[in-house]
């Protein structure tokens, strides 16, 4: 499990310099050409990943640079500058947490291991 640790921690490693996370983030919009019929270009939009505290979570948005139009399937999908397109969230949890979600998913927690930085946790669960 990912646990909760400083936006300055998470911020670099979600908008990594060597450009790995936003690969990966426009990847969906390469998807979507090959496999939709899209015809999205690229270079059009760029990568952002904000920590959202109250929820717990990194919000990943692809965010259109100029105004433009777009098709998918025939389907015309307009984006202003600056609009962005919601791809993924990234929860974040302290054990505590993790193991309250555990209980209402009907699992009871028997063990939690972290890494000596407390930056990870692997966690040992059982049927309720």
């Amino acid at each position: 499990v990912d646990l909760k640790k400083p936006v300055s921690i998470l911020i670099p490693a979600y908008n990594d310099r060597r450009g790995v996370t936003a690969a990966f983030n426009l990847n969906l919009l390469a998807r979507i050409n090959r496999e939709l019929d899209g015809d999205f270009d690229l270079t059009h939009f760029a990568h952002d990943a904000v920590y959202n505290e109250a929820e717990g979570r990194i919000e990943m948005y692809l965010v259109s640079l100029s105004d433009q139009t777009v098709r998918v399937q025939g389907r015309a999908f307009t984006f202003a500058e600056g609009e962005r397109i919601h791809t993924e969230n990234s929860h974040k949890y302290t054990v505590a947490e993790f193991q309250a979600l555990a209980r209402v998913s009907g699992w009871r927690p028997v063990r939690a291991w972290t890494d000596p930085d407390r930056l990870f946790s692997l966690h040992l669960l059982e049927l309720a």
